[in-house]
């Protein structure tokens, strides 16, 4: 006895062949054009597997570069208040003032509307980076404006000391928490580069605090900045350096974007320069800071494309999970 599913349209009760045809047994669809895609693509027709992020270029990657020299402008603002450098420490705490004003105007810009960053403050979730990222910005944002605005008006002198101390402490985690928020991300060249990128987004953000430090504080207090700079940019470019030879082919758009490759060599030469014709020439300091900052810009919105490039090209996103699940 047959069910009704088994009888042909010609009438005659047997099971059709294809009923005890063995999984696989068809071939690869790959390689049938008018089944699946061309023969080369890992996923059908070579259409992207992940949705492409949403996000903005100016809004977000000028949220990761103006968040980070407001973060590591902080941390040198304190450091030069302590070392009795205030020249240095005015250039930190305005840096940071305004550098957090635009990090700031970029989120809400990307968000769409300002009540969504309040809203974010109705719970703290430790698994989630976006969570922790709203309460550092909350705990960071206020102590950079009072010690802002109190360098500016002159005003509540020890009030003012006391945020950038406090600030300056937030700092680090200002610039690297947005490390974790994107590599929390399913984009392949932000998710797999998770190990290296917090080291990476610390060094770039020291490198480009430093650069503005050497940029606009006179040289008798720019020892600091010189210093800082100089340990960021070596330290952004052992993170990269590592970062693509870790993640070997998913590192191809890494490797080919100009931008990064434009910001390893202007964090490596107004490093190198800051610290050699820096030291006794103003003119040259402030180049060298120049282009401290220049390369750090470069790195975060080189850091961006390349992962939009990852997220579009399904070979990124297949064949490396494959290589895991092997």
């Amino acid at each position: 006895m047959t069910s009704q599913t088994d009888v042909r349209l010609d009438g005659a009760a047997e099971l059709r062949t294809e009923r005890e045809a063995t999984p696989g047994s068809a071939g690869d669809r790959r390689e049938r054009p008018e089944a699946g895609p061309e023969k080369g693509y890992d996923s059908y027709y070579g259409r992207p597997v992940l949705n492409e992020p949403t996000w903005q270029e100016h809004d977000i990657a000028g949220y990761l570069f103006l968040g980070g020299l407001a973060g590591a402008s902080s941390t040198l603002a304190a450091v030069a208040e302590l070392t009795g450098r205030p020249r240095l420490a005015r250039v930190g705490r305005v840096a940071a003032l305004c550098a957090l004003g635009g990090s700031f105007y970029s989120l809400i810009h990307d968000l769409g509307r300002p009540e969504r960053f309040i809203n974010m403050l109705r719970v703290f979730k430790v698994t989630s980076p976006m969570s922790v990222g709203t309460w550092i910005l909350t705990a960071y944002g206020p102590q950079a404006v009072c010690a802002g605005a109190a360098d500016l008006s002159g005003r509540l002198p020890r009030l003012g000391r006391a945020a950038t101390v406090g600030a300056g402490l937030a700092g680090p985690a200002v610039a690297t928490y947005t490390a974790a928020l994107i590599c929390d991300t399913a984009v392949p060249a932000w998710h797999e580069g998770f190990r290296e990128m917090p080291f990476l987004f610390a060094g770039s953000a020291a490198a480009a605090a430093g650069g503005l430090g050497m940029l606009a504080a006179p040289l008798s207090e720019a020892g600091p900045a010189r210093r800082v700079a100089m340990l960021g940019a070596a330290v952004e470019c052992v993170a990269a350096t590592r970062m693509e030879r870790r993640l070997g082919p998913l590192a191809e758009p890494l490797k080919r974007s100009r931008l990064l490759r434009a910001g390893e060599a202007l964090s490596l030469a107004g490093a190198l320069a800051g610290v050699t014709v820096g030291r006794r020439s103003r003119i040259a300091a402030m180049a060298a800071g120049a282009a401290l900052l220049a390369g750090s810009a470069c790195t975060r919105f080189g850091i961006f494309r390349a992962g939009m490039e990852s997220a579009n090209d399904p070979k990124y996103t297949v064949q490396w999970q494959r290589r895991r699940l092997s």
